[in-house]
């Protein structure tokens, strides 16, 4: 029986290094063994390396198809390793997976610094660039831009010790990255088991718990995560991760790690960034005071923090005679998912279909099969809603498959997964966080791009969200709600529930925009450094002096911290948005303007023709043009400013 159980287990093929033989090459989950990943990353290097070499020492004259076509084709094993790898780290996440990670990331960094340092390599790109590209489509145009510029930025122009230097440093990120939001992780774990919910759920306890001693170890709790002393401490990572980002950004010939980070996105440097949080940050501190002495006044006392959610829930009753108890029952989440995907049909002609029985990476997974007009396949959508231990904390759409179309012509149709970690019953921002993310699903499933580099939501990180928030404009839509919003006694949701609603919608958006922009400026402020004190003694104080100095400089009210402090600021510190989280406001104004469109259109926010000149404009083309040709071919000018304050109420119409 042994040798027949060792003859079997010999027998036995990598899954990876197969073709996946199930139902729209969903990875094969149940399959895969923790022991698959590390020889499929170390094959997969291996294959990409002989691929690049190939390519590099090619004797021919470089062509768009002998080099970068052949550049996008290499690393598909990799890319195949790491989509289910990295996105099971986030959502299912386990002490064999952190052990497994904390060998496989070096090497990512050494293997991707390997090709970026390739010189010849780079010479045919830079060659392919600097010549005529009148041959070239506009979307081969992007592609060949974006490897020409990632070369120049990620340093081939370096003597050799600067890329010894950069190859260390790289790997050194990676590493402290990745234990940064493991610490978070297990923080968030702390807080659960300390309070009985999850980190997710903590706005909502906030609003119900009466206890107010109850309610500042709460608010004292969430937000000193990670800066409590102990294993799971990152304020010292934090400083070690800051270092490392600006002794990058000046090998590479920056003043700071902001100045690298956005030369290549919309905004394309600090200052024009600042001067765009510096608008917001007055008429939304404005409003949050206003707000802030209507929750005194009915408090009856000077509130601190820690009451901001309670009262502020009281004064939305007072005002609006609404409150999250009498919402919730409408907005179970199986429902409002059915209308997300309303929304989509309506607008785009596209069907979700369930399909049970096909792999799952945990059974709170759910998958659908996604299909346009013509019955075409436009991809794999999988939906994973409910918190767990095992899971970072917030909302997220990634890959485990991009869009593109391979060497033989076939189209590739993307795999995509929302991850949320909500409730049964939903509040209405959580009915926003699912259409949001829902948002960012659709860019990742309609696109129809040629090429992986530039398809779905590859887009620079301040343009990237304007697909998820304009999804948002329809989660209360009165006649879509009239198709999703039923209680469990199949009751409508009532026409004066829905009035008053939407006549909410810019309640208490000072305190959230005050936090969201102190956070993006806090973020700013980080990447603005051009270094630090040689010896910092105590990280945690360090890092409180230099968040109350940001806080103060900003006006942020006492009233209000920021929406992340630092040391559980995952978005800068593990998920590439340094120097970026300012993108949900400029994003946002994108979005209010674009939408004003459909507001104008005679057919309404359903204008289904509308709808379809968004689609090929915007989430068919992904990155294959620059941001702003794609929204101006679209509005026909550049975006009105004032559209995300007036929509949020900061500024009158």
């Amino acid at each position: 029986m042994l040798m027949t159980a060792l003859a079997v287990a010999s027998c036995r093929q990598n899954p990876f290094f197969l073709e996946w033989d199930t139902p729209y090459g969903i990875p094969p989950f149940e399959e895969i063994r923790i022991g698959d990943y590390l020889p499929a990353i170390q094959k997969g290097i291996e294959e990409q390396d002989a691929a690049v070499k190939a390519i590099a020492e090619n004797p021919a004259d470089p062509t768009f198809e002998n080099t970068i076509v052949a550049l996008e084709e290499s690393g598909r094993l990799l890319a195949k390793v790491e989509g289910v790898l990295l996105n099971l780290c986030e959502s299912d996440n386990s002490p064999e997976l952190d052990s497994l990670m904390a060998q496989v990331l070096p090497l990512l960094s050494e293997h991707a610094d390997n090709i970026s340092f390739n010189k010849t390599l780079y010479h045919r790109i830079a060659l392919l660039y600097r010549q005529g590209q009148e041959p070239l489509t506009r979307e081969q145009q992007m592609v060949l831009k974006r490897h020409f510029e990632d070369f120049e930025r990620e340093g081939v122009g370096l003597c050799a010790r600067d890329q010894r230097d950069l190859k260390a440093l790289n790997a050194e990120l990676s590493t402290k990255i990745q234990q940064i939001g493991n610490n978070i992780l297990a923080e968030n774990n702390a807080f659960r088991e300390r309070f009985g919910i999850s980190v997710s759920e903590y706005s909502d306890a906030m609003t119900t718990t009466e206890d107010r001693a109850l309610r500042e170890q709460m608010f004292h709790a969430y937000s000193m995560r990670g800066h409590n002393g102990g294993e799971h401490d990152n304020t010292q990572l934090v400083i070690d991760v800051m270092r490392l980002r600006i002794r990058k950004a000046h090998i590479l010939g920056y003043d700071c790690p902001a100045s690298y980070i956005l030369e290549n996105k919309m905004a394309h440097d600090p200052r024009t960034v600042d001067e765009f949080l510096a608008g917001i940050m007055p008429a939304a501190v404005a409003q949050a005071g206003r707000e802030k002495a209507e929750i005194d006044r009915l408090a009856g006392f000077r509130t601190e923090p820690w009451d901001w959610w309670y009262y502020a829930e009281k004064v939305r009753k007072e005002k609006y005679d609404l409150d999250d108890e009498q919402i919730r029952p409408y907005f179970r989440y199986e429902n409002v998912l059915r209308g997300a995907f309303l929304a989509a049909k309506r607008l785009y002609g596209i069907e979700m279909e369930e399909i049970p029985g096909v792999p799952v990476y945990n059974p709170a997974a759910t998958t659908y099969k996604v299909t346009d007009a013509d019955g075409s396949l436009l991809g794999i959508f999988i939906t994973d809603p409910s918190p767990r231990t095992s899971k970072r904390g917030g909302a997220w759409m990634s890959n485990f498959r991009e869009q593109y179309v391979d060497a033989d012509g076939n189209e590739i149709r993307p795999i995509i997964v929302n991850v949320c970690n909500l409730q049964e019953t939903l509040t209405v921002d959580d009915v926003q966080t699912v259409f949001h993310e829902f948002g960012h699903a659709l860019h990742g499933l309609l696109t129809r791009c040629h090429y992986a580099s530039v398809s779905g939501t590859n887009v620079t990180r301040d343009f990237v969200e304007m697909f998820s928030q304009f999804n948002e404009n329809w989660a209360f839509q009165p006649d879509l709600l009239a198709e999703y919003a039923y209680n469990d006694k199949g009751e409508l949701i009532p026409a004066e529930l829905v009035e008053k609603i939407n006549r909410a919608m810019t309640f208490n958006q000072g305190f959230m925009t005050t936090e969201l922009c102190a956070a993006s400026i806090l973020d700013m402020r980080w990447h603005e450094l051009s270094g630090l004190p040689e010896e910092i003694p105590d990280a945690g104080a360090w890092i409180d002096a230099f968040e109350a100095d940001c806080c103060r400089e900003a006006g942020l009210p006492d009233a209000i911290i920021p929406r992340y402090r630092t040391t559980y600021f995952n978005h800068i510190f593990g998920s590439g948005y340094n120097a970026g989280y300012y993108g949900y406001l400029w994003a946002e104004v994108l979005d209010k303007d674009a939408f004003s469109a459909f507001v104008a259109s005679p057919d309404g926010p359903w204008d289904m023709a509308l709808a379809t000149r968004f689609r090929r404009t915007f989430l068919e083309k992904g990155g294959a043009e620059e941001p702003m040709t794609l929204y101006t071919s679209f509005m026909g000018r550049e975006p009105l400013p004032d559209a995300m304050l007036r929509a949020r109420g900061l500024r009158n119409f």
